[in-house]
Order: structure tokens, then sequence, then C-alpha cells
């Protein structure tokens, strides 16, 4: 196993495993367990997509313009940051006297394919992750860059089919509101600390 594929690997899995929009939904079709395979398979896809994307061409891009890398490095951290606070404003609306958990719910699969397709497409952390953070480090790999991408994309498959089918096995304790709070937490601390890792990560 080369040290690029691992590194793409783990960049990746570090990346994606913060629960954002995309991996909320999907972990909340495995708990209603409904659509978990197509829809895992459809953001694997689409990360896998993005990854080469961005290896292919942002990476080359950034290989050439320093600042450019500089530049989506100040506004992931940006992001990472701003949305971790959010996870913990979501964490406490949960905490809430009489909260709901979003578990009571039927989704058909045209809606679950549209909804995980907004999630992807037209979520910009999506983009920051696959396009620009991942092409752009996969700089340092060259002439091996593509051994870094398949390591990321792999990740993001193995990812999303454990999260979703995994989801399944914590059933009756995300029957509580309790215990949305404490994963919102975790999120929260999760977006800050790969921020920080970010932040001190070398790019050149």
């Amino acid at each position: 196993m080369s040290n690029a594929f691992l590194s793409g690997f783990l960049t990746s899995l570090a990346l994606i495993v913060p629960i954002g929009a995309q991996n909320a939904f999907v972990l909340k079709l495995g708990l209603m367990r409904q659509h978990v395979l197509v829809i895992a398979l459809l953001c694997g896809f689409m990360d896998a997509a993005l990854i080469l994307l961005g290896v292919t061409f942002a990476g080359a891009t950034f290989g050439q313009y320093g600042w450019a890398l500089l530049g989506v490095k100040y506004v992931g951290v940006t992001f990472l940051v701003v949305y971790g606070f959010r996870a913990f404003m979501t964490a406490y609306k949960h905490a809430q006297p009489m909260a709901e958990t979003p578990l009571n719910q039927t989704i058909s699969l045209k809606t679950a394919v549209a909804t995980a397709l907004g999630f992807t497409l037209l979520n910009p952390h999506v983009y920051l992750d696959t396009v620009l953070l991942i092409g752009g480090i996969s700089v340092q790999y060259k002439p091996h860059q593509y051994d870094y991408a398949v390591g990321a994309l792999i990740a993001s498959f193995t990812w999303f089919l454990t999260l979703g089918f995994g989801a399944r096995l914590l059933r009756p304790l995300f029957a509580k509101a309790q215990t949305w709070v404490v994963l919102e937490v975790i999120i929260g601390l999760l977006m800050w600390s790969i921020a920080y890792h970010i932040w001190f990560l070398p790019l050149k």
C-alpha cells in the first residue's frame, strides 16, 4: 500500500466523518432502514467524481498558484469553525423540553435520491473537501496523485456504507432526543478539531 494511497484514505476519512448535511441524511436513512444501499452508493459515486475532478484540475491549478491553495486553507478553516458552531446550536435545540427525534418518517426513493443529490451538489462543504482540499493536497504526491485519489474515494465509499448500514444498530439509542444532543456535540468538536488540523497542515 503506497504512502499516497494511505494518506488519501486517511485524509478523506478525516474530512467526511464529521456529520454534515450529507452524512446526517445517510445516518437518518440508516436509522429509518430506508434506501440505504442506493443512497450510500450514490453519495460515494458523487464524492468519487468530485475527488477525481479535484485531483485532475484543481490540484494542477494549486500546484501552479500556491496562493490559491492558501486561500482555500483559510476558507476551509473558517467554514469548519462556523459549521461546528452550528452543530452546538443544533444540540441546544435538541436539548429543549419535548424535542422530537426525526425517526418517525417515511421517505420515497425519488425523494431520497433528490435530497441526497441536493446535499451533495448544493453543499459548499462537499466541494471544499473533495475538489479543493483533496485536489490541492494531492499535488504533494505527484506523480502518485491518483493513488492518493483512489485512497480518498475508497474512504468515501467505506464511510457511507458503514454509516448507512451501521446506523440501524444504534436505532434504540436515537429514539431519545438526548442522544441527538450528544451526537451534535461530538460533531461540533470534530469540526473544530479538523479546522485545527487544516490550519497547521503544510500544504506546499
